[in-house]
Formats: structure tokens, C-alpha cells, sequence
């Protein structure tokens, strides 16, 4: 079913966003701010607890600020976070960036973000969507998809015991890691290189950094892994683990505590700020929590009347704070796709591949840096000329990198490199030989390599660099995944 062919049978939903996390309250609002109607549909009722606590200046200064919703932040006395603090690599001694000293960050005012408590947080992107005029009904579950014609054109949806269709010209799935629609779109792509596990919970009366980054994310390599300390308020702090999922793989959550406090002890400078500390055992921090399994990349973005935004789509890893950025990032992105394919059906093609060669070039960019970033034989000068050659530029490496951590690196259209072709196999162990598995060569590759062409154009450069093996590169040449489009006054759309 075209999109011309659903206006005439219902006029009533433009867009069912699933979710109500940062991603999906971002790309209703966008939306929204089209003049669009919208309906949000929220399974838990806000505020709720969430982890990604640590914000990137790009979701403060660029799409909060696009929503309407900068002042509110502000207002709402976030710590500042004027940049990290990490006791990492070759040096010894912690070793601290900041936002500010870009230039280019300096000059598009991305001088610092937010440490936030999620619920908190959350809240105020949702209540903001439905001021502009979403519709937003918690306590209301999925439980499927309306397909029609090769399209998804609804869902189904139970509240208070009763369950309903609702039909909409589009869908947006941003229901997080524990998607239940992903598998629809693409396949989910597990990384070989972040196969780890986070061990997290809160504390109150811990040790601060001197100011002035005493609102700073510390972050502490040892051993097995590496600590973060996220200063939530003056007084509470967000305290987390990630180590390897095959050196803990037999951690039960009734020892989680005992598991938690076991490797804070062997940390140096965890153990030093959290000294005099208090572990919470009461309320939302309550909990000693664990997330596994969370690298991973889908295949494909978007079919048609389907979109996935945030952790529904990708994730890297917590090192860099990047979740809520690539969430904002993406709902913004998806939010243009489908305010552009309203207003212009017959491109609808072009608009939904501008959204997923943008997205996952952003994911790709934080990937590629962060394989580099876990080696610890290396000093800072070295990760910062290695964000350098993640992004292309010409710059300095300590520009690259500080413009890439805060969410201000990806210019322009990147294209699939040989030296990057070769990793294909080694990131995903995805297996790419053979007319056979020719599509899913060239669906993983675009996933992987953000690339714009021909399929083609891609086979040829995979098959010259030995990606895939004895191929006849003519059996396939789908559709072009369209680059040349450019976002127009307002933020809210694309134009050719």
C-alpha cells in the first residue's frame, strides 16, 4: 500500500510513536512541530527509572534546543558537565578534557552538557511533546504490528484491559533494547568487541573532583574492566562497572552487591571517592542493576511505515555517554523522514535513506572510535589522533576528538574505505561468501560502513578488497541510498 492510498482511507494518525524514552519523545515532537497529528504510546508511567545518565553538549545545545526544551533543562539545575576526567591507558595519572577548548564546539556553544537523573530528565522531554500537541497515553503496551500490503500502516494496542487497533501513516518503534519489532526491520548485528556486562548502583556523600569538574564523569580503567562515577547532584552519584561478560559469567543477582563492592575494591581511585560513601537501598536507586548484552547495530532502520529510533536501533557501549545522543539524534532524524514523506509521498524512498545513512554514520563513528579507545596500551595523544581518522579531518587529533565527544563530529557523507571492507568479518563474525548471502553482505556493509551508492559500487569495493569472495557483482544493484539532501530553515524537514 502507498501513501497516497492510506490518506484516502484514514485521515486521522500521521504517527504512532512507541515510547516515550528521549528518542521517542524527540521524534514526536518533531513531528508534532510540523503541524502533524501524533500519538505516543508509553507502557510505564513517567517519571520512571532509566540509566544513561550522562548527557553530550549536542542533545543540550542542539535538539533541546530545536524542541523548546533548553531553558527547561536549564531551569531544572542539572549538574553541569563541563567535560570527563579519566584514568586511562599508557598514563597514570587521570587525564582530563574539556568541551569548551574545540574551537568549533566553542563556537556552536557546545561548551557543556548535563549530568541527569533520567526520571527526571525523561519526564520533561514527554511533557514537552505533548505541548505541542502530542497525544500521550501511558500504561499502554504494543502487542503487535497492523501489516498491510508490505507496509505497516498501525498497531495493537491494550490500556486498561482493552485492546484496540490504531491505524497511522507511520510507526516509529523506540522502545528501547528489549525491542520486540526490530527483527521486522533488519537483522540485530552483536558486537565481537563490547561482548561485556555493567554492574551499576548509587550512593549518596561521595567524593567530587576539584572544581571546576567537580560535575565531570570519572572514569577509571582497571583490570577487568572500567569504572564510571556520574555526580548526579551534590549528593548522589551514579556508580557503575563494565567488565567482560566471560570473566563474570556465573554472577548471581543475589550477590550483585557483594559482586559490585568486590571490584570497587580493586580500583584505585573508585575506591578513594567512595570512602565515606552510602550505598541508597530505598526508592528507584535502590537496586544493584546489570545490563548485558548491548552493543549491537540493526541491519536496516526503517521499511516501509516503520522506523526504529534509539536502543530499538543501536548501541554502543556506556564509555562516552553516547545512548541519549544517538536516541535524540535519531529521533530527530526520523521525525524529518517522516515530516518530509507526508509532505512529499513519491520521495518517501529518499527521505526514510537520509534518515539511516545519517544515524548510522553518527553510530559508526562513536563504534570505530571506541574499538581503539579499549586499547589501553596507548596514551591520550594517540586517542585523540584516532578520532581524527574516524572522522577524516584535516584538524588537529585533540579537535577531533573533543568535537566527536560531544556529539559534534559527523560532517558530510562517508563512504565505504578498503582498510574498513577488511573488518567486516572481524567485528560481527558475519559470514559474507557466496552468491548466496550476497544481500546480506550488502545490508551488513551499509549497516557497518555508513555507505552511500549503489549496491554495485559496494560489492565492487568489497570484492576488491576481499570481503567477499567470487561474486558476480551484477546480480545486484538496488536502489541508491540517496545523500544529497539538506535539512531545511526550521530543523523539522528534508529538501532535495
Amino acid at each position: 500500500m502507498q501513501l497516497q492510498d492510506q490518506r484516502k482511507s484514514h485521515d486521522a494518525i500521521d504517527a504512532i510513536i512507541i515510547g516515550g524514552g528521549p528518542g521517542g519523545s524527540t521524534c514526536a515532537a518533531v513531528i508534532a512541530k510540523a503541524g502533524h497529528r501524533v500519538l505516543l504510546l508509553e507502557r510505564e508511567t513517567f517519571p520512571r527509572y532509566q540509566i544513561g545518565e550522562s548527557l553530550l553538549p549536542a542533545t543540550v545545545h542542539g535538539i533541546a534546543a530545536l524542541l523548546g526544551v533548553k531553558d527547561e533543562l536549564e531551569a531544572a539545575c542539572f549538574t553541569r558537565k563541563r567535560g570527563g576526567t579519566f584514568r586511562w591507558g599508557q598514563n597514570p595519572r587521570p587525564w582530563t578534557f574539556t568541551f569548551g577548548q574545540s574551537k568549533r564546539n566553542g563556537e556552536d556553544g557546545y561548551e557543556y552538557a548535563y549530568q541527569v537523573e533520567r526520571a527526571k530528565f525523561d519526564d520533561i522531554l514527554l511533557r514537552n511533546a505533548a505541548k505541542h500537541g502530542v497525544e500521550v497515553r501511558e500504561r499502554a503496551t504494543v502487542e503487535g504490528l497492523i501489516h498491510e500490503d508490505g507496509r505497516v500502516v498501525g498497531v495493537k494496542v491494550t490500556q486498561e484491559g482493552r485492546t484496540e487497533s490504531i491505524r497511522a501513516r507511520f510507526v516509529v518503534d523506540a522502545t528501547g533494547h528489549q525491542s520486540r519489532f526490530h527483527e521486522q526491520v533488519g537483522e540485530r548485528l552483536f558486537s565481537k568487541h563490547f561482548r561485556n556486562i555493567a554492574i551499576f548502583g548509587y550512593f549518596t556523600g561521595g567524593a567530587r573532583l576539584p572544581a571546576p569538574n567537580d560535575g565531570n564523569i570519572f572514569c577509571e580503567a582497571f583490570q577487568h574492566g572500567w569504572f564510571w562515577y556520574i555526580p548526579l547532584s551534590p549528593d548522589l552519584t551514579s556508580v557503575g562497572v563494565v567488565v567482560a561478560q566471560e570473566k563474570f559469567a556465573d554472577v548471581r543477582h543475589e550477590n550483585l552487591e557483594q559482586t559490585l563492592m568486590d571490584l570497587v575494591a580493586q580500583s584505585t581511585h573508585i575506591r578513594e571517592h567512595l570512602k565515606f560513601a552510602t550505598r541508597v537501598t530505598e526508592g528507584m536507586y535502590g537496586k544493584i542493576r546489570v545490563r548485558k548484552d548491548y552493543s549491537y547495530c540493526n541491519t536496516r532502520f526503517w521499511r516501509p511505515g516503520l522506523a526504529l529510533v534509539g536502543d530499538a536501533a543501536c548501541f554502543v557501549d556506556p564509555v562516552f555517554s553516547s545512548g541519549v545522543h544517538l536516541a535524540t539524534y535519531g529521533g530527530l532524524l526520523a521525525g524529518r523522514a517522516v515530516n518530509s514523506t507526508l509532505s512529499d509521498p513519491e520521495r518517501e524512498t529518499t527521505w526514510f535513506d537520509a534518515f539511516e545513512a545519517r544515524y548510522q554514520r553518527e553510530y559508526r563513528a562513536f563504534y570505530d572510535f571506541l574499538v581503539g579507545f579499549y586499547d589501553m596500551g596507548k596514551t591520550e595523544d594517540s586517542y585523540f589522533w584516532n578520532a581524527r581518522s574516524v572522522l577524516g579531518s584535516e584538524e588537529s587529533g585533540n579537535e577531533a576528538f573533543l568535537r566527536l565527544v560531544a556529539g559534534n563530529g559527523t560532517t558530510g557523507a562517508f563512504h565505504l574505505r578498503a582498510k574498513a571492507a577488511k573488518t567486516l568479518d572481524s567485528l560481527f563474525g558475519v559470514a559474507v561468501e557466496g552468491p548466496t548471502l550476497l544481500e546480506k553482505a550488502v545490508s551488513v556493509a551499509k549497516a557497518l560502513f555508513h555507505f552511500v551508492g549503489s549496491d554495485k559500487a559496494l560489492l565492487s569495493s568489497m570484492k576488491a578488497t576481499g570481503t567477499v569472495a567470487a561474486v558476480e557483482v551484477s546480480e545486484i544493484d538496488g536502489p541508491r541510498s540517496n545523500d544529497d539532501v539538506r535539512v531545511s530553515q526550521d530543523g523539522l524537514h528534508w529538501l532535495i
